[in-house]
C-alpha cells in the first residue's frame, strides 16, 4: 500500500513558501449535520507515523493519529451548518468550512494544499487543489484524520439528543437504518432539506396535508 508523503509540500517549500497547510472537509454525503473541514500545518521533523486518508484507517486508528496531529502540528477546524448547506448549496458550504479552518489556525500559512479538483473561490492565499489528496499527501491526509474524528464525535453527540436515528453509527449517511428512522420518527433541526430524501419526505408530508 503507497502511503501519502511530503513531497508537495517539499515543493512548495522550495518555491519560497515556509507554512504549507493541508485542507480537507468530511460530511457532504451526509443527510444531516454540518460539513466540517480542517488545516493542518506539520512539522516536518515531527510528522506523525501512518497517516493516510481516514477512510483507509480504523475509528481506534483515526483516534490515535488525532491526539497525535494536535500534539505535533498546528490545527484549524472549521464548519459550515445546516442552514448555510440549504442556503448555498453543499459544495459552497464544504468550501466555506475550508476557508474557516484555514482561518483557525494559529498562524497565517502561505501556500494551501486543498483535497479536491477546485479551490474555494473566497482563498486569497497561494493553492493547489489536489485530486485524492488524504492519499497523496500527509498534510492533506492529517487533516482528513482531523476532520473525521471531529465530526463523528459531533454526530455521537447529536445521536444521544436525537436517539433512534443511528447518527452514532452512520454519521448521517443514507443508510437504511438512518432512512428507516426518518420515516419512522420524522425530520429533526439537524436534516439537510434540500437533499433530495429529505426534500421528498417534506414534499409528501406537505401534499398529504394541503
Amino acid at each position: 500500500m503507497t502511503l501519502p508523503d511530503f513531497d508537495l509540500e517539499t515543493a512548495a517549500m522550495a518555491g519560497g513558501a515556509s507554512r504549507v497547510c493541508g485542507v480537507d472537509e468530511v460530511g457532504r454525503g451526509p443527510l444531516c449535520g454540518p460539513v466540517v473541514a480542517a488545516a493542518v500545518i506539520l512539522d516536518p521533523a515531527r510528522i506523525p507515523e501512518g497517516l493516510n486518508d481516514s477512510k483507509k484507517l480504523t475509528a481506534k486508528r483515526r483516534e490515535a493519529l488525532y491526539a497525535q496531529i494536535l500534539d505535533m502540528a498546528i490545527v484549524g477546524v472549521g464548519e459550515a451548518t445546516v442552514a448555510e448547506i440549504d442556503e448555498i448549496n453543499i459544495l459552497q458550504a464544504s468550501h466555506l468550512a475550508m476557508i474557516r479552518a484555514i482561518e483557525n489556525l494559529a498562524v497565517v500559512p502561505d501556500f494551501a494544499l486543498v483535497d479536491g479538483k477546485h479551490l474555494p473561490k473566497a482563498l486569497t492565499l497561494p493553492a493547489d487543489p489536489v485530486i485524492k489528496g488524504d492519499a497523496t499527501s500527509v498534510s492533506i491526509a492529517a487533516a482528513s484524520i482531523v476532520a473525521k474524528t471531529w465530526r463523528d464525535r459531533m454526530m455521537a453527540t447529536l445521536a444521544q439528543q436525537f436517539p433512534g436515528y443511528g447518527w452514532e453509527r452512520n454519521q448521517g449517511y443514507p443508510t437504511k437504518e438512518h432512512l428507516q428512522s426518518i420515516h419512522r420518527l420524522g425530520i429533526t433541526p439537524h436534516h439537510r432539506r434540500s437533499f433530495k430524501p429529505i426534500h421528498n419526505i417534506l414534499y409528501q408530508a406537505k401534499n398529504l396535508t394541503s
